[in-house]
């Protein structure tokens, strides 16, 4: 069996939708021939915590966890910001929304020096230990998930100094993404040149969305098409837990996941503010359920809102509850960060979305990728988040449904294409043919 070093900021103990990529990864590898060996931390300062997923890691699984310098107590004394409110949902701010002078003082800090991003003091440990694992276990390939895109280095590392077979996977894009700092020029410098020699010394780049790769190939015209792969999000069937759906007494919408300045539900309130009005949609007649971790801001929005007592909030949950609550729910609600990038963005969430069966209500760009694929799947209903009038009608197609027992029928031939399992499959492909080229490169 060939072995696979994975280089990976979010591993479990670590939860929320960045780990679930590399876990399945982990968990599938072995049935396609190759053993995958983690390189994580051992002291990460992670958004949710989700203990659970620990029983998902093979036994036979090697991992190394190796400490890092991290900045975050720092922040969060320096802003005032009390333990156990999350940063990161904290931090991406609506365009034009302003921050406390602490807040950009502390993004100056951020900007200036956290390059390519708060995680770099891992590179400390984590190379001389990548090295080692490398040498120790014969490893074959490399691949490092992104971000943070610190994982990209370390892996860039070991393919300077051993020459070994790298992919570099990335769930998101990397230099003036939504999650970026706006560094000023000088940082901005250094940061995107070590984006450019991940992206060409890389011998493959696997994106999780095509969005990924127009903007790489957009800042790097040079780059060839051939350098890309694009392995989509996914579920993995066998997570889900055998639930038979029964109507709810009251229509039951869910949301799992994060919300934040850039990620908000105020244009669904504003809908149901209009349906109520209207007379349309009494009171008791619906819920809305929102799971996950939640900015300042969305509290605000939610004590705001006229519909406040139709809404149920949840702090994050084991994925196996999260998903417990999905696959009881009556109609599932997504929403699409309002950024230049959202045409493209597809949250992994979606994917996890579909293996439920159950309808979506969408609410991001109507000719996106999101409205792609779930046209695709027959699986929900897109409108923007300036459509209220929409987004009030998606809402009522979804409510009919349930009122009137009516069975939702996606297309499962294109669900099923999201397979974990079979994304694993496509990589260890890959990997096959990158050991090959290694060992015959005329070939």
């Amino acid at each position: 069996m060939k072995r696979l070093l994975i280089v990976a900021y979010y591993f479990p103990p670590s939860g929320g939708p960045g780990v679930q990529r590399v876990l399945k990864y982990t968990k599938y590898l072995p049935e396609f021939g190759w053993e995958p060996i983690i390189l994580t931390v051992e002291n990460g300062t992670f958004p949710a915590i989700d203990y659970s997923l620990l029983e998902e890691i093979p036994q036979t699984t090697k991992v190394f966890r190796t400490k890092i310098l991290e900045p975050y107590e720092i922040y969060r004394i320096f802003t005032g910001k009390p333990k156990g409110i999350a940063i990161d949902v904290n931090v991406i701010k609506k365009e034009g929304q302003k921050l406390s002078f602490k807040e950009q003082i502390a993004e100056f800090i951020r900007a200036t020096f956290f390059i390519p991003d708060a995680r770099v003091g891992w590179l400390l440990t984590a190379k001389k230990k990548a090295i080692e694992i490398c040498k120790q276990h014969n490893v074959n390939a490399v691949y490092s998930s992104s971000p943070p895109y610190t994982c990209s280095l370390i892996a860039r590392y070991v393919k300077r100094k051993l020459n070994i077979p790298w992919v570099a996977g990335f769930r998101d894009p990397w230099t003036g993404f939504i999650s970026a700092p706006k560094r000023w020029f000088l940082p901005a410098l250094i940061d995107r040149s070590l984006e450019h020699s991940v992206f060409k010394e890389a011998n493959l780049v696997e994106v999780a969305w095509l969005g990924i790769q127009k903007d790489a190939q957009f800042k790097f015209p040079e780059l060839p098409l051939g350098k890309f792969i694009h392995i989509p999000n996914g579920f993995d069937p066998a997570d889900f837990p055998d639930i038979k759906y029964k109507p709810n007494d009251i229509f039951t919408i869910t949301y799992t996941g994060s919300l934040y300045g850039r990620r908000n539900p105020e244009s669904l309130f504003k809908a149901l503010e209009n349906l109520m009005n209207a007379g349309i949609v009494k009171s008791n007649e619906f819920k809305i359920r929102l799971i996950g971790r939640f900015g300042n801001e969305i509290h605000q929005m939610i004590e705001n809102t006229f519909i406040r007592n139709q809404i149920e909030v949840l702090s994050y949950l084991p994925h196996n509850e999260s998903l417990v609550h999905l696959m009881k729910s009556d109609a599932l609600l997504l929403i699409v960060d309002e950024s230049k990038e959202s045409d493209e963005i597809v949250p992994g969430k979606v994917y996890e979305y579909l293996g439920t069966n159950r309808p979506i209500l969408a609410i991001g760009p109507t000719n996106g990728a999101v409205a792609k694929l779930l046209y695709e799947t027959q699986a929900g209903l897109v409108a923007h988040q300036s459509e209220i009038d929409k987004i009030g009608n998606n809402f009522l197609n979804l409510f009919n449904l349930w009122l009137n027992k009516t069975k939702f029928e996606p297309n499962l031939d294109e669900i099923a294409k999201y397979s974990r399992k079979e994304h694993t499959r496509q990589l260890s492909e890959i990997l096959d043919s990158l050991c090959r080229k290694k060992l015959h490169p005329k070939n």
